[in-house]
């Protein structure tokens, strides 16, 4: 797909790693609705830094993917501004540690709410674009899972699963939305700057780089190459590339 004068919308598209990918798509001349939660002020000066790196249109948008109503009328207000929609990031996450044996401290209320925005969000926000996206007879999207869903490890269970899930989620898409979108998946392993980062504890974070062959953090750089490579594609979809400098292998 031609990303120049495409429109993408990033959710988390104010965090660590969010701001690279809508950084790599405005480079190749692609127009950013940057989607945050509650951080407006930020979200709306990574927008200004965008348009004025790149010349590119970029604003900012506010929504709570755990609702229904809220996803329906971001998909609205960002068609409305732009005119189009092509490009769909899943990147909104969130996290808690919890130590797998922990089970106590997996309550229904964290799993319900991992589940909510790592899960169901994405799964909203898709149906919410894919018709946009059919009647433009072309569009993308790309789902921010981890290396977490494919091996048991992580910050909790309720994570693991919830990127697990997302990554079969990507599968299952691929084959309803086909063939006008394409739908595919990165799994970043441990990535430094990153508010998913910031909630793991510290040895987590030592043994994630420790065990990893190159013996670092995966790039976020390279994860957000990824996502624009799995956008320009017209051949790929349903699959899952890992980026974790050398620890999963599937």
């Amino acid at each position: 797909m031609e990303l120049k004068g495409a429109v993408a919308l990033v959710t988390g598209g104010n965090g660590g790693l969010g701001q690279r990918i809508c950084h790599a798509l405005a480079r190749e001349g692609a127009h950013i609705a940057v989607m945050y939660a509650a951080s407006r002020d930020q979200a709306e000066a990574v927008a200004r830094d965008i348009a004025a790196t790149h010349g590119v249109q970029a604003a900012a948008f506010a929504c709570d993917i755990t609702d229904g109503a809220a996803v329906t009328q971001l998909v609205a207000g960002v068609t409305a501004h732009f005119g189009r929609l092509d490009i769909l990031v899943n990147d909104a996450a969130f996290n808690k540690a919890i130590p797998f044996p922990d089970l106590d401290s997996l309550t229904e209320e964290v799993w319900q709410k991992i589940m909510a925005v790592n899960l169901t969000g994405p799964m909203r926000l898709t149906k919410a674009v894919a018709p946009v996206m059919k009647a433009q007879g072309q569009g993308r999207i790309i789902n921010i899972a981890s290396v977490a869903g494919l091996t048991p490890t992580g910050s909790s269970i309720a994570y693991a699963v919830s990127k697990a899930g997302l990554i079969h989620l990507t599968r299952c898409m691929a084959v309803a939305l086909a063939p006008e979108t394409l739908v595919n998946c990165v799994a970043p392993g441990l990535l430094d700057g990153t508010r998913a980062t910031a909630n793991l504890r510290p040895e987590q974070v030592q043994n994630a780089a420790g065990n990893a062959l190159l013996k670092k953090p995966a790039d976020k750089d390279d994860c957000a190459d990824m996502v624009v490579t799995m956008c320009r594609t017209g051949t790929m979809t349903g699959q899952t590339v890992v980026i974790d400098a050398g620890r999963v292998f599937h």
